[in-house]
């Protein structure tokens, strides 16, 4: 009964908070992890009044965020639905644990969050909404544990994406990497090994990791986008993944520009990504 109450608490919640972009919140349930996870769905205008199909941006938050970030956090309000707008797509923006980083613990079964993505979150946007239900328009990106979420998961499922995107990513879970103190990667260390154990620093890289990936990106025939700012803790990953996709002759676009590990930064760089995507996802 407690876990009926809090789901209608939190989807009032959330209708309130949304109402007023045009977007649709509601819980998903997710069987294979028995429980409910909260996404929010952004609307182009004149979706209502249209019976076309359209495509599909899937933008993914950070470690400690959730569902609604995109659209409470940005410094431009509203700027979520100006992008649904401008670039007349569907953008849904899913919620998952906290620093879950988007991958299928092998050490726990509360931590299953591709196999909701792909299997269970995907199917029922687009069976519930007018999508176009096909690789050639859909698209994923996120921002820093979302980054990573957008490249591994169009990494190991390239039949889903035609283009994936990661602002100020998590490319390397390796902490060892992170510009950060001690103690915040003490944290992380231990959530990591709680979920993958001794896997995380699999020689030379973790396939649960982006940069572990890159074979598979090799063969995935992805448009790919990757944007760190300069001053951000995890700018040494980013520069990493660079390295690798111009080792292997992997088409990507890479950008590095003054910021930080902040919201002003993803604002900035979501139209970027955004102006990307278009010139890849197909409408017809």
């Amino acid at each position: 009964m407690k876990k009926i109450q809090l789901t209608l608490v939190c989807l009032f919640i959330s209708l309130v908070c949304f109402g007023q972009f045009g977007t649709d919140s509601l819980p998903i349930a997710s069987s294979v992890m028995d429980k409910k996870l909260m996404a929010a769905i952004t609307f182009p205008d004149g979706y209502e009044k249209s019976k076309d199909r359209f495509p599909v941006l899937y933008l993914l938050h950070g470690g400690s965020g959730s569902f609604s970030d995109w659209h409470k956090k940005v410094t431009e309000k509203g700027l979520v639905q100006r992008m649904a707008n401008e670039h007349d797509l569907i953008i849904v923006t899913p919620g998952v644990g906290p620093s879950s980083y988007y991958f299928d613990s092998p050490l726990m079964d509360s931590v299953q969050y591709a196999t909701y993505i792909i299997k269970e979150l995907i199917p029922f946007i687009d069976k519930k909404y007018r999508t176009l239900a096909q690789r050639e328009s859909r698209a994923i990106a996120g921002l820093s544990m979302g980054g990573h979420g957008a490249i591994t998961l169009a990494a190991k499922n390239p039949k889903l994406f035609i283009a994936a995107g990661s602002m100020s990513g998590v490319m390397n879970i390796d902490t060892r990497m992170w510009k950060v103190p001690d103690n915040f990667r003490k944290r992380r260390q231990g959530q990591q090994a709680a979920m993958l154990g001794k896997i995380q620093y699999d020689a030379p890289f973790s396939k649960y990791t982006a940069v572990g990936l890159v074979p598979e990106l090799e063969k995935a025939d992805l448009a790919i986008i990757i944007d760190c700012g300069v001053d951000d803790f995890l700018i040494e990953t980013n520069r990493q993944m660079h390295k690798l996709l111009l080792d292997k002759k992997i088409d990507h676009e890479y950008i590095e520009r003054p910021g930080a590990h902040t919201w002003p930064y993803w604002t900035e760089a979501l139209p970027v990504q955004m102006m990307f995507f278009d010139k890849y996802l197909k409408r017809n």
